[in-house]
């Protein structure tokens, strides 16, 4: 599968990090309106950049987004940092008898893969969505995904990597019609000091 990005926007966001025992917790954020464009697989993107010199090793993830409008069985997403990436959404809702996918919309979500439920086949069928979920996670082109799909991609695909640098979102809108646009996104990370500096 392609991964070409339209529509980048880079920022270079204050973070903050605070203490947590030995380890570190580091967050970024973004707020503004990108719209996704409609039934497009090349979509969008948009980087929150990290720096904490003196972190190492990546222990936690979490990450948090905010869509307004569309229609959330037509997105797919996910998150790229150095050379791994995790699946976020990929159209929610979709099974071998629901090609459309689920039929909420104005996502509002954190995933955690410690979550209870699997964002995917846990929104609600209509009105706005919000949660706390696991990652979508299914690594197969949108338009064959199925709630049967294996799930590999989860958020500990980052687990051990240094926490600096650029995270870049992908979303895409992979169905005609309802049109979302991302309003927030955010990283938190829990990350542990180089020994040097422990």
């Amino acid at each position: 599968m392609k991964h070409i990005p339209i529509l980048i926007s880079i920022l270079f966001l204050p973070i903050a990090a605070e203490a947590a025992g030995s380890a570190i917790t580091l967050s970024g954020s973004w707020t503004g309106s990108l719209q996704v464009p409609d039934n497009n697989a090349i979509g969008a993107s948009n980087t929150i950049t990290l720096s904490a010199p003196g972190l190492d090793r990546l222990e936690t993830l979490t990450v948090a987004l905010g869509f307004t409008g569309g229609w959330n069985g037509d997105l797919y997403a996910y998150l790229v940092h150095d050379s791994e990436l995790a699946i976020l959404l990929n159209r929610p809702g979709r099974t071998a008898t629901d090609e459309f996918g689920n039929g909420s919309h104005s996502l509002t979500v954190l995933f955690d893969d410690n979550a209870a439920g699997d964002i995917h086949t846990s929104l609600p069928d209509f009105g706005p969505a919000s949660g706390v979920f696991q990652p979508d996670a299914r690594l197969i082109d949108p338009l064959q995904v199925l709630d049967t799909t294996p799930r590999t991609k989860f958020l500990n695909r980052f687990n051990a990597l240094d926490p600096n640098g650029d995270w870049t979102l992908f979303v895409a809108d992979q169905a005609p019609g309802d049109i979302a646009t991302l309003t927030s996104w955010s990283i938190n990370v829990t990350a542990v000091p180089e020994a040097s500096t422990a």
